[in-house]
């Protein structure tokens, strides 16, 4: 097999011919921005009419289990469109992925290579962007990810695979970083003394949303643990969030956890890698149109939830600092890096994220009142 998308076309027809597809193969062609997958989109000609698929060879270094994140997601997006279906949706294949079996009856194929590839029905009309346009589209990503969680919400027995154990966990993840700090293998903690003291002082809060849960006020959800807006396919004549992507991680969680995911990307006014911190800060708008979205979609909110969303955007940007520190400290093995200190400027701008949304915590608390009183 090729490496990564250099597959020929001869190669794209022998592995699309292992799923339920019908007519003949015209072409197929790398597909999307995509860093992890090899995505493909492949067409065929089915009495005259071209139809599009996606062709996507799953990066089995990463997601270590591929027929569990393939088997979550057929559970995901079947249980999606029964209920879109019963809502008189018409066209479900636009408002959810469709995954195609192979000729075998499976929802993934493992190829005499040791690859593993599925296919989804490829969604016309509509697109992915890589950087929010505007507090508008913010909305609508938020309504689409909360939407999303709603469709979803009583997916619960049996339990979803959890494909990545611990994903969001920040109290896992400090202990990693306790961990790295303590080998400092690569003698860099010296270097980033400033950065580990933050993260410590804030330590005793890295718990909060796990013990609530413990306590049964916070539930576990099906949760989607990507919430990035190109995660999301908008309709290329209304701007709406019509069908959320990128399913890899689909996986037992908190609903506060893709919230605040959402709020930590789109709410960044620079790159995740910024070297100039005075660039960097959580916009307030953006927040605000997140959370008027979200909230207007996510019926299924409990109490509990209610009260951590603010917080939750604080926790999940310091979670993510905190892995960038500690790949950091273990010698870049994680997040691809192009420059040394790579993965401490992005370290930091997480940290600068964490200290405005704490700047300005008032602030976002009033504005998911307000949002969830409307």
């Amino acid at each position: 097999m090729a490496e990564l998308g250099k597959a020929t076309q001869q190669e794209l027809k022998e592995l699309s011919s292992a799923f339920q597809i019908y007519g003949d193969f015209i072409e197929g062609c790398p597909y999307g921005s995509g860093h992890i997958n090899d995505t493909y989109k492949v067409t065929y000609s089915v009495g005259g009419a071209r139809m599009n698929y996606l062709l996507q060879r799953i990066n089995h270094h990463v997601f270590t289990q591929p027929a569990n994140v393939q088997s979550n997601i057929l559970r995901v997006t079947r249980h999606i469109a029964d209920k879109l279906r019963a809502q008189g949706v018409e066209d479900v294949s636009r408002n959810t992925l469709t995954v195609i079996l192979t000729k075998d009856g499976e929802p993934v194929y493992h190829d005499a290579d040791g690859n593993w590839w599925r296919m989804y029905i490829f969604v016309e009309g509509a697109s992915t962007y890589d950087q929010i346009q505007s507090a508008q589209q913010a909305e609508l990503v938020g309504e689409a990810f909360a939407g999303f969680q709603n469709m979803v919400a009583d997916l619960t027995n049996p339990r979803l695979h959890e494909t990545i154990p611990h994903f969001h966990n920040t109290v896992k993840r400090y202990e990693a970083l306790q961990a790295a700090i303590a080998k400092d293998a690569f003698n860099r903690a010296k270097d980033v003394a400033t950065e580990i003291a933050y993260v410590e002082a804030r330590a005793n809060t890295f718990g909060r949303l796990l013990e609530r849960c413990e306590k049964g006020e916070i539930p576990e959800r099906v949760t989607h643990n990507d919430t990035k807006l190109n995660n999301v396919m908008l309709d290329d004549k209304t701007g709406r969030g019509i069908c959320v992507i990128d399913l890899d991680t689909v996986m037992p969680g908190l609903a506060l956890y893709d919230f605040g995911d959402m709020c930590r990307t789109a709410t960044a006014n620079a790159a995740e890698d910024e070297q100039d911190l005075s660039k960097v800060y959580s916009r307030l708008d953006m927040f605000e149109a997140i959370a008027k979205g979200y909230c207007r979609g996510a019926k299924f909110l409990t109490p509990g939830e209610k009260e951590e969303l603010a917080f939750s955007a604080r926790l999940i940007t310091m979670t993510i600092g905190i892995r960038f520190l500690t790949d950091y400290l273990q010698g870049d093995v994680y997040f691809h890096v192009k420059r040394p200190g790579h993965n401490v400027d992005r370290c930091r701008t997480q940290l600068k994220m964490v200290q405005s949304m704490e700047d300005q915590a008032d602030k976002m608390e009033a504005i998911i009142q307000a949002a969830l009183a409307e």
